[in-house]
C-alpha cells in the first residue's frame, strides 16, 4: 500500500505540473543537444588540420580555384534568371549564353566608357603630387616624429648589428610585369565564362546526383534544404546589394558633379564597385575622393566637401538603409566581417575581398543546418 500511495503521489504531482526528477535531466539532456561542442579532441584536431589543408590549397592553387568560387557564386546570382527564361521554353545552352553574354557585354560596355576618363585623371597625378604635398604640409611633422619614434624603436631591437647594404635588383619591365598580369586576368575570365556557363546549363543535376546517393531521406532532405536556403539567402544578398550600390553610385555622381568635379560617370562606377567591399571599400572611396577634391578644387573647405558628401551617403545607406533590408536574412558578427575581409584579401586580392562576406554566409547557413557544426553557426551569429 505504501508503494502504491508513493506512485499516486508521484502522479499526481506530474498532473499538477510539480517538478519530477526526470525533467530536469531531460532539460539539460536538450540543451546540451541543441548547441553540441566537439569534445573528441583527435576530431576536433583532425578538423583543424582538414580546415588548414584546404585553405593552403586555396592559397597555393589561387589562379584556379579563384575563377571556380567566383562563377559558383555567379551562378547563384543568375539561377532566377535561368528559371524565367525556362518558363519562357527557352533551352539551357541559349539561355545561359544570353544571360553570359549580357551580363559581361554590360560590363565590358561600362569598361570601355569609363578607360578614357580614369586615364586622363592617371595622366593629371604625377603633375599634381607637388600640389598635395603642399596642400598635406600640416601632416609632415607628425608624420616626421612618428617615423623618427620608429627609428629610434627598431635601433633598440637591433642593437648594435650591422646595418643591412641596399643592393638594387634588376627586374623585369612594367611591360612584362602588365603583360604577365593581363594574361593572368583574361585566363581566369575565361575559367570563369567557361565553368558559369556550365553551370547555368546542368541547372540542379549536381543536387538530383547527391539526393541519389545520399543513404536516407533524412540526409536527401537535409541536402535540399541547404542547397536551397544558399541559393535565396546569397542571391537574396547579391541582388540588394547591387541595387544599393547602383544606388550609391548614381547618388555619388550626381553630388560630385555639383561640387564641380568632372567625369561624374567615373565617381559613381568606382563608388559602386567599391560598395561591394564592406568596411574597406568606403575607407578607400574617402581616401580617393579626398585627393581627387584636394587636387582639383582649389578652396580648402570646398575640396573636403566630396570627401565628406560620400562618407554621409556611406553611413545613410551602410548603417541605416541596406542593414533594414538585410536584417532578416544576415546577422553575421561584424568581427569576423572585418577578419573575413582581411584574411581573404590576402589570400585572394579584390576578388577575395568581394566574395568574403558571401562565403561567410554560405559557412553559416551549412554550420546551421549540419547537428555537429551548430555550434560554429551561432558563434558566426551577429
Amino acid at each position: 500500500m505504501a508503494a502504491v500511495r508513493k506512485v499516486t503521489l508521484f502522479a499526481s504531482r506530474k498532473r499538477r505540473g510539480g517538478p519530477s526528477p526526470a525533467a530536469p535531466v531531460a532539460a539539460e539532456a536538450s540543451d546540451e543537444d541543441e548547441l553540441p561542442i566537439p569534445s573528441d579532441l583527435n576530431t576536433v584536431f583532425l578538423g583543424g588540420l582538414f580546415l588548414m589543408g584546404v585553405l593552403a590549397a586555396c592559397y597555393v592553387a589561387a589562379e584556379i580555384l579563384l575563377p571556380i568560387v567566383l562563377a559558383f557564386v555567379l551562378n547563384l546570382v543568375l539561377q532566377p534568371a535561368m528559371r524565367v527564361l525556362d518558363r519562357a521554353h527557352i533551352r539551357h545552352g541559349f539561355a545561359a549564353l544570353l544571360i553570359i553574354l549580357v551580363l559581361f557585354g554590360t560590363l565590358a560596355g561600362l569598361g570601355t566608357a569609363l578607360s578614357g576618363p580614369a586615364a586622363s585623371w592617371a595622366q593629371q597625378l604625377p603633375a599634381g603630387i607637388p600640389k598635395l604635398q603642399e596642400r598635406l604640409g600640416f601632416l609632415s611633422r607628425p608624420l616626421a616624429a612618428v617615423q623618427k619614434f620608429a627609428d629610434q624603436a627598431q635601433g633598440l631591437t637591433q642593437g648594435d648589428q650591422p646595418k643591412a647594404v641596399a643592393v638594387a635588383v634588376q627586374g623585369s619591365g612594367l611591360s612584362d610585369r602588365l603583360f604577365t598580369g593581363t594574361r593572368s586576368f583574361a585566363g581566369g575570365l575565361l575559367e570563369t565564362v567557361l565553368v558559369l556557363f556550365f553551370l547555368l546549363v546542368s541547372g540542379d543535376t549536381f543536387l538530383r546526383r547527391l539526393v541519389e546517393i545520399l543513404p536516407s531521406f533524412k540526409n536527401k532532405r537535409q541536402a535540399v534544404d541547404i542547397s536551397q536556403q544558399i541559393e535565396r539567402d546569397v542571391s537574396a544578398y547579391l541582388f540588394t546589394i547591387t541595387i544599393m550600390n547602383l544606388a550609391v553610385g548614381v547618388a555619388t555622381g550626381a553630388l560630385m558633379a555639383l561640387c564641380g568635379l568632372g567625369d561624374p560617370l567615373l565617381w559613381g562606377a568606382l563608388a559602386f564597385l567599391l560598395n561591394y567591399i564592406p568596411i574597406l571599400g568606403p575607407i578607400m572611396g574617402v581616401v580617393v575622393f579626398l585627393l581627387v577634391g584636394l587636387l582639383s578644387i582649389n578652396t580648402l573647405w570646398v575640396a573636403l566637401l566630396p570627401a565628406a558628401l560620400y562618407l554621409a551617403i556611406h553611413i545613410i545607406e551602410g548603417e541605416t538603409v541596406t542593414p533594414m533590408l538585410l536584417a532578416r536574412r544576415f546577422t553575421i558578427n561584424p568581427v569576423l566581417v572585418v577578419l573575413a575581409l582581411v584574411f581573404w584579401y590576402w589570400m585572394w586580392g579584390i576578388p577575395g575581398a568581394i566574395l568574403a562576406t558571401p562565403m561567410l554566409a554560405i559557412t553559416k547557413i551549412v554550420c546551421d543546418r549540419i547537428h555537429p557544426l551548430k555550434a560554429f553557426g551561432h558563434f558566426i551569429e551577429g
